[in-house]
């Protein structure tokens, strides 16, 4: 689900070492420093939003969905290499399908903000995700696959709007070549009361091939932000054809953790 947008401890540590170097070439004192950090949520919708998270920053979202006959829990850590672009390494570990447990599909990408927001223009960026066959039990795709997104996200005064659109293609194993499919998306929020939002989308795949329909959903959550760092979430999505569950439940946070950049000054400003 969010187009293998989610392991193997390899690649984690490999792709954090490159991070911390990372962060180590380019730090530089200037502005960035007197950011306050804030997150950047893709929670809790399929859609995914165009900002990317802030430069240097290392970011994590974690959540846990449950259904008849299906749980997770799902994992996004991302990172701000440069201002326009983000680094995103996705997995599950966990997951429960018909009384089957295991590890899911790791997903590797990243996201190139191309401009942002101003007057009437919205944010536009592309998405891209490796997904890597690394699933245990039979629960993955057993084959590697790739995806790319466009993406937009506009604010119109207190309301805020997500649009995507996609292909994704799906390894066939033991066959080679791809299965393919489209994926659409329509997320709105806007703030209740105090910390308080809600967010409401419908989202849907086109048809794979003979054992993966095309399938829809609609989700609604709500959204509570205690500091600009953190940002919890829960809510349900609604299958309305497809092979999603009737109903799924979950519950989630994206927290900013560090400016890897600027660390001591990151502890300094931020609020956490």
């Amino acid at each position: 689900m969010r187009i293998a947008t989610r392991r193997s401890g390899v690649l984690a540590f490999f792709l954090l070492g490159c991070l911390t170097q990372s962060a180590a070439l380019h730090a530089q004192a200037g502005q960035t420093a007197q950011e306050e950090i804030a997150a950047v949520p893709n929670r809790p919708t399929f859609a995914t939003t165009a900002e990317a998270v802030q430069r240097g920053v290392l970011e994590i979202e974690y959540g846990f969905e449950a259904a008849d006959g299906h749980q997770n829990m799902n994992g996004l850590l991302k990172f701000g290499l440069f201002k326009n672009l983000e680094l995103r390494l996705a997995n599950n570990p966990f997951v429960r399908d018909q009384g089957i447990a295991g590890l899911s599909d790791l997903g590797v990408g990243f996201k190139f903000k191309v401009f942002p927001q101003q007057g009437p223009r919205p944010t536009f960026s592309i998405l891209y995700t490796a997904t890597l066959p690394t699933a245990t039990n039979g629960l993955g795709t057993g084959a590697a696959g790739h995806s790319a997104q466009l993406l937009l996200s506009k604010d119109f005064g207190r309301h805020h709007i997500d649009l995507n659109e996609g292909v994704q293609f799906v390894g066939r194993p033991g066959v080679g070549g791809y299965d393919r499919n489209y994926f659409s998306s329509f997320s709105y929020a806007h703030p209740i009361t105090g910390k308080w939002a809600w967010t409401g989308e419908v989202a849907g795949f086109s048809w794979t091939n003979a054992s993966t329909p095309a399938s829809m959903v609609v989700l609604a959550a709500a959204t509570y932000n205690p500091s600009p760092r953190l940002v919890i979430d829960a809510g349900a999505y609604v299958a309305i054809y497809g092979n999603f569950p009737r109903v799924t439940g979950f519950v989630g946070f994206t927290y900013a953790i560090s400016n890897l950049y600027h660390p001591h000054a990151a502890r300094r400003s931020g609020k956490n």
